[in-house]
């Protein structure tokens, strides 16, 4: 007989920095998660991406107290931030876009970065191919204040 699912979970955790501390822990423990099992799971599946990309992470979790987990691919923003050089900034030490997209721009990327990133995201979008994949990057540009190059 199938296990019964109780629920799913969305985190976004940084790759191979998985931890009981908040706000991994106590989003998993009031879940009934085992939180080391999880962080070491987490760790060991997210050790071949680049460290500290930040993950998202859907947790099924069942009333036997065991999960299961799928990893995504980091943000496109994160992948275009990175492309365009943008350093971090503020508190978090977070790379930021632009202040007023669509105004000012805050980097450059080109075309053939572009794709890169859609062919690196192309599982985890909605689209058929890499053009379409590449249009949904362009739109995630401009909404990042980051000019597209030809």
């Amino acid at each position: 007989m199938a296990k019964k699912v109780i629920g799913q979970l969305k985190l976004q955790v940084k790759a191979g920095q998985a931890n009981p501390s908040p706000p991994v822990g106590p989003a998993l423990g009031q879940r009934g998660i085992n939180i080391m099992q999880f962080c070491k799971d987490f760790n060991a599946k997210s050790a071949d991406m680049e460290p500290g990309a930040p993950v998202p992470v859907v947790i099924t979790y069942y009333q036997d107290k065991s999960f299961s987990m799928e990893l995504k691919t980091p943000p496109a923003s994160w992948y275009l931030k990175k492309a365009a050089g943008l350093k971090p900034v503020g508190k978090r030490n977070r790379a930021r876009g632009s202040v007023k997209p669509g105004r000012e721009t805050a980097g450059t990327v080109t075309v053939k970065q572009v794709r890169e990133i859609a062919e690196a995201k192309m599982k985890d979008l909605n689209a058929n191919d890499v053009e379409g994949a590449m249009q949904i990057i362009l739109g995630s540009a401009k909404s990042c204040g980051i000019e597209v190059k030809g």
